[in-house]
């Protein structure tokens, strides 16, 4: 899932009213508030949506060791969530557990805005995710637990494969660059054998990580930019010959309009979140007629050989610092993102929070793909200043000069690092 991080002005407000409060308390071995008589849940429309049945098995549980309980849920839309988070949490009444997106996690944690848990008290939290366990996870402590994960796949055209002869997705970067080269040469330069928008820096990154290089590297509790290092280098110059070779679009252009793009039926495959694909090809976006049943999703290959690193959204579940119930509100979200819950979320086509869980997935061909991708993943360095890296686009501009040839690869890396080193490390 993907979720803009807010800016450390965002929640500017609250800091002076939680600092007193920051790193008390807390749902990890602490017992306070486990004998109150109220709950409140905040959770994202998508819960009252699609799965409600798993947030009433929660309370359940719950109530049943504490009769009496009385649990209150709030749904909210993600763009209005965190305007109406940081109002509640500049006050006495905030709710006792909150959904966030992963990415937003960080900008909250460093103000101190969340009680820090014990991860013993959840389950499977050996086993949590890398990418999930890092957005929960400041200065070596535990501020949330990861509630479900969406990964990244490739996706492309089967009937667009089979007419240069290609039958069967590709297993090796090399084998997909043979079979794009093949499309694009019989379907022309109108068309994209492979639609990548440029500012996609989600996609980027993997061909950054994937080389070995890094967006930044902590060292002595300071952050330092490196997308100029050798290894960086290699992935953005990659990244940069895929759209010279394979994209035939607007190249100043982002992701959140590509599975509309994708519909239009002028490109053969996209990188993109797993549902990109479906999306595409509902009667509504599919104004080609020809991907209905068509479209196939396969693991990414990465030019090192292996699987391409995917980014992985996601939420996770957070207790504000001023709650009166964190060790109830440690519990319900035990109960609601547990073994059972996890299992209630995969039928509903999510990728569960932990690797043992992701495993079982592998096993049936219709969640293969996206759970075989999940397994190499990467997130966002969890350095104090990330939020105003994410707010200020260094990331899509450095890639967008790339792109579109404006600057060359390393005078556009080099531009960047500056930039992010400005802010990374500034709380």
């Amino acid at each position: 899932m993907k979720r803009k991080l807010i800016s450390a002005i965002g929640i500017a407000g609250m800091v002076v009213s939680i600092a007193a409060c920051g790193g008390e308390g807390g749902g990890g071995g602490s017992d306070k508030g486990a004998d109150a008589k109220e709950l409140t849940v905040w959770l994202a429309v998508d819960a009252q949506n699609n799965w409600p049945e798993l947030v009433k098995a929660a309370d359940a549980a719950v109530k049943k060791k504490h009769p009496g309980l009385k649990i209150n849920h709030e749904y909210y839309g993600w763009p209005d969530k965190n305007a109406k988070l940081d109002a509640v949490l500049a006050t006495d009444k905030v709710p006792d557990v909150v959904e966030m997106g992963n990415t937003e996690m960080l900008g909250y944690m460093v103000k101190g805005a969340f009680a820090p848990l014990d991860p013993a008290e959840f389950d499977s939290s050996d086993a949590w995710l890398d990418g999930l366990k890092a957005s929960v996870t400041y200065e070596g402590k535990t501020y949330g637990v990861p509630y479900y994960a969406g990964g990244r796949v490739a996706n492309w055209r089967k009937d667009v494969a089979a007419s240069v002869g290609v039958k069967t997705p590709p297993k090796t970067y090399k084998e997909l660059t043979a079979a794009l080269d093949k499309i694009q040469k019989k379907q022309g330069d109108k068309f994209s054998a492979w639609y990548q928008p440029t500012r996609d820096w989600y996609a980027a990154m993997s061909f950054v990580y994937d080389a070995g290089g890094a967006i930044a590297t902590e060292s002595g509790g300071q952050w330092k930019a490196s997308l100029s290092s050798p290894e960086s280098l290699k992935g953005l110059k990659e990244f940069k010959n895929v759209v010279d070779t394979y994209m035939h679009g607007d190249k100043t252009k982002d992701e959140s309009d590509r599975y509309i793009v994708y519909g239009q039926g002028k490109s053969a495959m996209i990188f993109a979140a797993a549902w990109e694909g479906v999306t595409a090809e509902d009667p509504k976006n599919d104004k080609s007629g020809k991907l209905k049943g068509n479209l196939e999703n396969f693991v990414m290959p990465g030019p090192s050989g292996e699987n391409m690193p995917v980014f992985l959204g996601g939420s996770d579940l957070a207790v504000p610092v001023k709650s009166d119930a964190p060790a109830l509100a440690a519990e319900w979200i035990n109960a609601f993102t547990g073994s059972s819950g996890q299992k209630g979320l995969m039928a509903k086509g999510n990728l569960p929070n932990n690797k043992t869980d992701l495993a079982t997935l592998k096993n049936d061909s219709k969640t293969a793909v996206p759970a075989t991708a999940a397994e190499s993943n990467w997130f966002v360095p969890m350095a104090p200043g990330w939020g105003q890296v994410e707010k200020a686009q260094i990331l899509q501009t450095m890639l967008q000069s790339i792109g579109t040839g404006k600057k060359p690869v390393e005078a556009a890396a080099k531009e960047a690092d500056a930039a992010i080193d400005e802010v990374i490390n500034t709380k």
